[in-house]
């Protein structure tokens, strides 16, 4: 439930402070006073899209804030926590033991066009709000009635007043068109790519069979550009390491190498063992000396191993290099790439070769799934066909109410192609008076009745199916005189479950609000200024005497004032 709402240089409005409340709320004023910024205010705090012209002239910035009572545990309150906000507790808990809380929305609008919302203290992105609109308020005002003309919001009224049955047999129906499409498609897919699939699994099969033929190995070019390198300065490194082997150990020369003289050093130090200083130098002579000579066999071995290569062996490893690269080239571009795919496509290879398998199974999946879905429709038909029978003949009875006695809606179900909704098309009829044929209310039905067919829908729909707040655009556009009385009548109706503000500009409507809120308007010669007061009493009556004739003081027009509130009042 709306508490309150305050507004601030959004259109007309300079400053105003909604006191709403529970039960009826009827908004009046004069033509151009900004009745409708009440609503264009709460469109923002519900994720509306910002326009920067609501800014009112010569203001920086519009802003709105609403104060929501609602549970302090539930999809709301977990929506808030969500987004980082809190909630605010709100008196004592109910016979219930529910906690009521609550919840400050605010939003700004700059006059460049730029927004920013706040959820609960805490700044939120406008989704948000939408999300927790879906939960709080229903609007309905003239592009409402719009859309009602069309079928898909027909089928979305009828499923709503279906309630669990027609919700649970949507969403069995729902699960199995998603699985049945998505097998489907899957098979459709295979059956669509086959000549490139066939193409791929051919180009695979050669691409694997070049690979298998080189054989290569992990970091293999690395290695074969090391060995070439050696073996091409093979002269130099053989110079290097015979030189480097002499030194340490001469088989040639008769001076004395590395090898004798750390000999003859360690040996000159053990004649003084007695020492503790030269006895551990000696054993560190001892160690380098085992070290030289195993460095000089070492690099013996590794003169051996030059002496085996020659150009015989370079060349293979060029031609290795070149092989190698080839295939990098065709398959790459590098060595791990290649052996990539030699590893993984051995098994799309496998999956493309079972391509016709595959299809067949799918297709009998399908099959099979399209099967459960044609009964998951059947049942979704039979609960839309049962609901629109009810619906039809609560609707209907609700329009006699509306100064419509001989009219009759009647809810079609008729056979639609496939959608993720069903495959039900569903149509309201309307039949305004006796003898008359049945015409879509897309078609036949005028701007009264279709704001009288669109009250008695959410009437009768919020007996199963409560909203906490409805706002209602000047839903009696088109009507006047009896039926706007049953229009008043039946939005009191429907403020007893729940809460109800209505934008109207007919007395007979706000005469049975229990809350009358007047948008009145001052002008200073260049902007006009409006703001919002409460209505009681006098004030009440020469509103809705203005409301009726034009003329607040008019005496004819008080004592009618006086008359319906007292009819309204004699409902209650």
């Amino acid at each position: 439930m709306i508490e309150e709402m305050r507004l601030r240089d959004l259109g007309v409005i300079a400053e105003a402070h909604l006191a709403i409340g529970p039960g009826f709320t009827a908004v009046t004023g004069e033509t151009g006073a900004g009745k409708t910024m009440v609503v264009t205010g709460l469109g923002l705090l519900m994720g509306n899209r910002a326009d920067s012209g609501a800014v009112r002239q010569g203001a920086a910035q519009a802003a709105v804030e609403g104060v929501w009572i609602v549970p302090g545990n539930g999809p709301v309150a977990e929506r808030v926590r969500e987004a980082g906000g809190e909630l605010d507790a709100f008196g004592e808990p109910d016979a219930a033991g529910t906690q009521l809380a609550e919840l400050h929305i605010s939003r700004t609008l700059t006059a460049e066009g730029r927004s920013r919302a706040a959820v609960g203290g805490r700044q939120a992105p406008a989704g948000v709000l939408v999300d927790l609109a879906e939960q709080l308020v229903v609007v309905h005002g003239q592009s409402e009635q719009i859309r009602l003309r069309s079928a898909v919001a027909q089928r979305h009224a009828l499923d709503r007043f279906g309630g669990p049955a027609v919700r649970d047999a949507l969403a069995a129906y729902q699960g199995a068109f998603a699985q049945w499409r998505a097998t489907a498609l899957d098979a459709e897919q295979l059956r669509a790519d086959a000549d490139a699939r066939a193409a791929e699994a051919a180009q695979l099969r050669v691409a694997l069979a070049e690979i298998e033929e080189l054989a290569p190995e992990d970091d293999e070019d690395a290695a074969l550009a090391a060995r070439a390198e050696r073996l091409g300065n093979v002269e130099e490194l053989r110079v290097a390491a015979s030189t480097a082997r002499e030194a340490l150990s001469s088989e040639l020369s008769d001076e004395p190498d590395a090898t004798a003289r750390l000999a003859e050093a360690r040996r000159t130090l053990e004649r003084f063992d007695d020492d503790p200083a030269l006895a551990a130098l000696g054993e560190q002579l001892s160690e380098l000396g085992f070290r030289v000579s195993e460095i000089a066999v070492e690099l013996s071995a590794y003169l051996a191993d030059l002496d085996t290569a020659g150009p015989y062996e370079l060349e293979a490893v060029n031609e290795r290099r070149a092989a190698l690269a080839t295939i990098v080239r065709k398959h790459g571009p590098t060595l791990a790439d290649v052996l990539g795919l030699q590893r993984d496509g051995a098994v799309r290879l496998i999956e493309l070769d079972g391509d016709d398998e595959r299809i067949v199974e799918l297709e009998s999946a399908a099959a099979r799934l399209a099967e459960a879905l044609d009964a998951a429709a059947q049942r979704l038909t039979a609960e839309r066909v049962a609901a629109a029978a009810r619906l039809g003949a609560a609707v209907t009875e609700e329009l006699h109410s509306l100064a419509m006695p001989d009219a009759t809606l009647t809810v079609e179900v008729t056979d639609a192609d496939p959608s993720t909704e069903g495959r039900d098309e569903v149509a309201f009829l309307l039949s305004p008076h006796v003898g008359a044929a049945p015409r879509s209310v897309s078609k036949g039905a005028s701007g009264g009745e279709l704001s009288r067919v669109m009250l008695a829908i959410e009437v009768v729909i919020a007996a199963g199916d409560p909203v906490p707040t409805f706002v209602f655009d000047e839903v009696d556009a088109g009507v006047g005189g009896a039926a706007a009385i049953e229009i008043g009548r039946r939005l009191a109706r429907l403020a007893e479950a729940s809460q109800v503000i209505v934008v109207t500009h007919l007395a007979q409507v706000a005469a049975f609000a229990n809350n009358h809120l007047s948008v009145v308007k001052t002008s200073d010669g260049s902007v006009t200024a409006s703001s919002v007061r409460r209505l009681e009493g006098a004030d009440r009556e020469a509103e809705m005497a203005r409301l009726l004739s034009g003329l607040a003081d008019s005496e004819s027009a008080l004592t009618h004032a006086r008359e319906l509130l007292e009819l309204a009042h004699s409902d209650r």
